[in-house]
C-alpha cells in the first residue's frame, strides 16, 4: 500500500518534469513566441495549465527578452478573454456549459455574477493577476453581460501586471532563481499543483 501510494505521488512529479522539459525545448526553438501566444490564449478560455510555464522557461533561455515574452503572454491571454466572453455571451448553451462542467464550476458563475453586481473590474482584475481560474471570469463576462471595455481593461491591468512582475524578477534575479528550480523542482511542482487546484477550489468554495 505504501508503494502505491509513492508510485500515485511521483506519478503526476514525473509528468510535470516531463512537461517542464518540454516546455524548455521550445524555450529554445524559433517557434516559442508563438506557442507562448497560443498557450495563453486558450487558458483565458478553456485551458487547464496557465501560460506562466512557459513564460518563465523562455526568459530563463534569454532574459534579455524578458519584456517581449511578457507582452506577447499578455496579448495572447487578453485575446484569449475576448474568446472566452464570447463564449459566454452567444456560445453558453452549447461550447461554455461544457466548458464550466468538465471543471464542476456551475455554482461558481453566479458567484461570479453576484461579485460583478459589486464591482466587475476587481472582480475581473482579481482573476486577471491571481491562481484564480481566469476562463470562468471571461465566460461569466458574457454571460451576463459586462461591458467589454471593463473586461479588456481590467484583464490587461491583470494580466500584465501578473506576467510582467513574473518576468522582470527573473530577468533580475534569473540564475539564482534557475539554480533553485532545478534543484528543488519536485517541491516547487507540488506547490504549482497546490496553487491550481487551489485557485478552483477557493472559487467552488465560496459559491457555496
Amino acid at each position: 500500500m505504501k508503494n502505491k501510494i509513492i508510485n500515485f505521488i511521483k506519478s503526476p512529479l514525473r509528468l510535470l518534469k516531463a512537461m517542464y522539459n518540454w516546455t524548455l525545448h521550445w524555450a529554445k526553438t524559433k517557434q516559442a513566441p508563438y506557442a507562448l501566444f497560443w498557450l495563453a490564449f486558450c487558458e483565458s478560455s478553456f485551458f487547464p495549465i496557465p501560460p506562466d510555464v512557459l513564460l518563465i522557461a523562455m526568459v530563463m533561455a534569454e532574459r534579455k527578452k524578458w519584456a517581449l515574452y511578457a507582452t506577447i503572454c499578455t496579448i495572447g491571454s487578453v485575446a484569449g478573454a475576448l474568446l472566452g466572453y464570447f463564449i459566454g455571451w452567444g456560445l453558453y448553451e452549447t461550447i461554455g456549459k461544457t466548458i464550466i462542467n468538465t471543471y464542476h464550476l456551475n455554482a461558481a458563475v453566479e458567484l461570479v455574477g453576484r461579485k460583478f453586481s459589486e464591482n466587475s473590474f476587481i472582480t475581473i482584475f482579481t482573476a486577471a493577476f491571481t491562481p484564480i481560474p481566469y476562463k470562468v471570469i471571461t465566460i461569466a463576462a458574457g454571460i451576463f453581460n459586462i461591458s467589454l471595455i471593463t473586461v479588456v481593461v481590467a484583464s490587461i491591468f491583470g494580466r500584465a501586471g501578473r506576467f510582467f512582475l513574473v518576468a522582470l524578477g527573473l530577468r533580475v534575479f534569473g540564475k539564482k532563481i534557475a539554480d533553485s528550480i532545478e534543484k528543488y523542482f519536485d517541491i516547487l511542482s507540488i506547490v504549482f499543483v497546490i496553487l491550481l487546484v487551489g485557485g478552483f477550489w477557493i472559487i467552488k468554495h465560496f459559491a457555496k
